[in-house]
């Protein structure tokens, strides 16, 4: 009699993490955040493929074109200086979205570290928060303008101005998160236990501050957008000879009424993508704040 062979159990499936489960459901349940990350996606694209995207030099004037409506041949139409207006656009997205990204990720974790310290040292938050009330009590785009008065009009000195004003919102945002840590068990027990601060921060602190952390992170790239369209919009943004989203609009601002694809189109590629980044942030705030999770 021949013995049967006998497969190899399979081997048990992983089960996924809960934080991932909840954020698939929580795509699952709010379509509007897969949208979000669709044009999010789709703008990217955009930014990077911006020369193949382009039909033509978006600094490139030609006079005897100028204010031609969008068309077969232009398709967003042309501006006073016979500029294309696509191309322009196209090119802006990267701007726009170089700003947002780089102001988001410098002001997390530039916050996080300040964050992260006042919340633990008590002689350092009574100082820190002081100044970070004052940052917050002027408006940001009159600090933004005050900052970039100081230095001159470049893409990197409007990242850096704009990234200031975002800092104390972080800030806050991460102590306040300390504080309610700081009163768990298991951050009592490792203080009690003579650990050290740098591994209590990095250790048991650090890992339960990211998830609000992210959500506040997409919060800032859609802020810092609107921030350098309206200092570009009002000429204390980025230079002139740089297509932004704002520099287009405010080049069409004295043409409105007779030529008012000079502004909708510039205007409505900064609208879908901030809607996108604040549609892709709710979702993920619903997925990751286990509280929220559980009402779904």
């Amino acid at each position: 009699m021949s013995s049967a062979t006998v497969s190899p159990a399979a081997a048990p499936a992983q089960p996924d993490s809960p934080r991932r489960t909840r954020l698939g459901d929580a795509l699952r349940r709010h379509p509007t955040a897969i949208f979000g990350g669709t044009v999010l996606v789709l703008m990217a694209l955009i930014a990077i493929l911006a020369p193949w995207l382009g039909t033509t030099d978006p600094l490139a004037l030609s006079p005897i074109r100028r204010l031609r409506p969008p068309g077969e041949q232009w398709w967003f139409g042309t501006d006073m200086l016979g500029r294309d207006v696509y191309s322009r656009v196209v090119y802006g997205t990267r701007v726009s979205l170089s700003v947002g990204l780089a102001v988001a990720i410098l002001s997390s974790i530039i916050g996080l570290a300040i964050g992260l310290v006042t919340g633990f040292v008590r002689w350092a938050d009574a100082i820190v928060m002081r100044i970070m009330d004052g940052l917050m009590s002027i408006p940001s785009v009159l600090l933004a303008i005050a900052l970039i008065a100081l230095t001159e009009a470049s893409l990197q000195n409007v990242i850096i101005a704009i990234t200031i004003t975002e800092i104390p919102r972080v800030v806050r945002l991460v102590r306040s998160l300390v504080l309610t840590l700081r009163e768990q068990p298991y951050v009592e027990a490792a203080v009690a236990s003579g650990t050290r601060l740098h591994r209590i921060l990095l250790k048991h602190i650090l890992p339960n501050t990211m998830a609000p952390l992210l959500v506040q992170a997409t919060y800032i790239c859609a802020s810092a957008m609107i921030t350098e369209a309206i200092l570009s919009f009002i000429g204390a943004g980025t230079p002139p000879n740089i297509p932004s989203w704002g520099n287009v609009m405010a080049e069409a601002r004295s043409l409105f009424q007779i030529a008012g694809y000079l502004i909708f189109f510039p205007g409505l590629f900064l609208s879908l993508t901030v809607l996108a980044v604040n549609l892709l942030g709710d979702g993920m705030r619903d997925a990751l704040d286990p509280r929220l999770a559980r009402r779904m």
